[in-house]
């Protein structure tokens, strides 16, 4: 199993890099959450790696964080997820906010992903549900920090309510840091609201 590699970035073509080791060139395919923080063609890359072996051939995937490997390779054991599925997730999501759509069960954030379909969507959130907190222990402990004391479920349904009164996320989520320890749904939605139009 390849593992890391860390070489010269000698091409850029999204999803794929090539770097070369020691003369050796390397086929790596990246999320482009990766894509974007590569320096320079012609500069030192070290990437953590994934490497898949099918019939038609070997296959390497490459991840600027441990944790974003992690997550991929949980999205792996999705059942109908691949390779090139979980590469478009982590391309359309950062680790985190994939984190905190699973903890809310958000399939609308998902659906957003080209060749993700609501079914999939709602696999997904299901299959990852406890898995995605133990691969990422750091960021299972910030993933429902936006609104400490609420329970899981108000959080969500505020979350859900302010979004559908045409808030954006940051909007919403920034309005919940205000509310009150196990503030209830009816509460949190008329806090954050009054929060909402101050700002």
């Amino acid at each position: 199993m390849i593992g890391r590699i860390t070489g010269t970035l000698l091409e850029k073509n999204p999803p794929q890099i090539l770097v070369d080791v020691h003369g050796i060139g390397y086929e790596i395919d990246v999320p482009m959450s990766t894509f974007y923080n590569l320096p320079a063609t012609g500069g030192v890359v070290s990437l953590h790696t994934h490497h898949v072996v099918r019939e038609d051939g070997h296959f390497l995937f490459g991840f600027a964080t441990e944790e974003e490997r992690a997550t991929f390779r949980q999205l792996l054991k999705v059942s109908g997820i691949g390779a090139r599925m979980a590469l478009a997730v982590l391309s359309g999501l950062s680790v985190s906010d994939l984190a905190q759509a699973v903890a809310l069960q958000e399939s609308g954030r998902l659906v957003k992903i080209p060749g993700i379909g609501k079914k999939t969507a709602e696999r997904l959130l299901l299959e990852l549900r406890d898995k995605l907190g133990k691969a990422l222990p750091s960021v299972t402990g910030a993933r429902l920090a936006a609104v400490p004391g609420a329970p899981p479920d108000a959080k969500s349904d505020i979350l859900n309510a302010l979004l559908a009164l045409g808030y954006n996320e940051r909007e919403a989520l920034s309005a919940m840091k205000g509310l009150g320890e196990d503030v209830g749904v009816s509460d949190g939605i008329r806090q954050a609201l009054k929060l909402l139009s101050k700002g």
